[in-house]
C-alpha cells in the first residue's frame, strides 16, 4: 500500500462540482492500493501517516507530525500510485488492488484515520479534482508492503 502524502495549508476535492472533502492545514493523502494489501498493511501505513514528522515546531525543524500540528487528514484514492512505469511509455496497473478489495481497503484505511483525527475523503473510483496549497513544499512518498 503506498502513501503519497503532502503537508497542505488546504486542500479539497471535488466531485461534478460539488466539495466532497475538504481540509484546512494537515496532510493530503493520495492512497495506493496493491495486490496482496489487507488490513494489517493499512493499519500499519496509517500507523506511519500518522506519526511521520513532517510539521514544523517552534524551532522551525520538521518534528511535528500530523495530530501534534493540530491538523486532518484529506484521503483521496489514486490508484495510478501502483503503475508500474518501468518499460515503454504506457503504465501497466497490472500490480493494483482488485477495484471491490481496492475499495475495501480505502474505506477502512478512512474509518481507522477518523477514529484518530479529524479525516475528510474523496469519492472512491470517481472522477475527482482535488485541489491544494502544497506548504513547503514537502512530499513524501510511504509504502508498506504485506509481509
Amino acid at each position: 500500500m503506498i502513501a503519497l502524502i503532502q503537508r497542505v495549508k488546504q486542500a479539497k476535492v471535488e466531485v461534478s462540482g460539488k466539495t466532497v472533502g475538504q481540509i484546512q492545514g494537515g496532510l493530503l493523502v493520495l492512497l495506493g492500493v496493491e495486490q496482496g494489501d489487507n488490513r494489517s498493511v493499512a493499519d500499519k501505513l496509517l500507523d506511519k501517516v500518522l506519526a511521520y514528522r513532517v510539521f514544523s515546531d517552534e524551532a522551525g525543524k520538521m518534528n511535528w507530525n500530523v495530530q501534534q500540528a493540530n491538523g486532518a487528514l484529506l484521503v483521496v484514492s489514486q490508484f495510478t500510485l501502483v503503475a508500474d512505469t518501468h518499460k515503454g511509455l504506457r503504465p501497466s496497473f497490472s500490480g493494483a488492488g482488485k477495484p471491490d478489495e481496492a475499495r475495501d481497503l480505502y474505506a477502512y484505511f478512512c474509518e481507522q484515520s477518523a477514529q484518530r483525527i479529524h479525516t475528510e475523503r474523496g469519492v472512491f473510483g470517481a472522477d475527482m479534482q482535488v485541489s491544494l496549497t502544497n506548504d513547503g513544499p514537502v512530499t513524501f512518498w510511504l509504502q508498506i508492503s504485506p509481509t
